[in-house]
């Protein structure tokens, strides 16, 4: 559960960090703030169900 967490609030600065990126017309950053805020927003979705569905976030090996 800490990794979802920490996952989304990397998730949630990184949009931030691209929104204001994308005020200063800086588009080498916002490729990188994108980036990470496609993987990282996709790790803290997908713990977070892995979570609320299997009851304890580890994956089925």
């Amino acid at each position: 559960m800490t990794f979802a967490v920490i996952c989304l609030l990397i998730t949630v600065f990184s949009l931030w960090g691209l929104f204001r990126e994308l005020k200063t017309k800086n588009f080498f950053a916002v490729g990188f703030a994108a980036v990470t805020v496609l993987v990282f927003g996709w790790f803290s979705v997908m713990s977070l169900f892995a979570y609320i569905t299997r009851g304890g976030g580890a994956a089925i090996m």
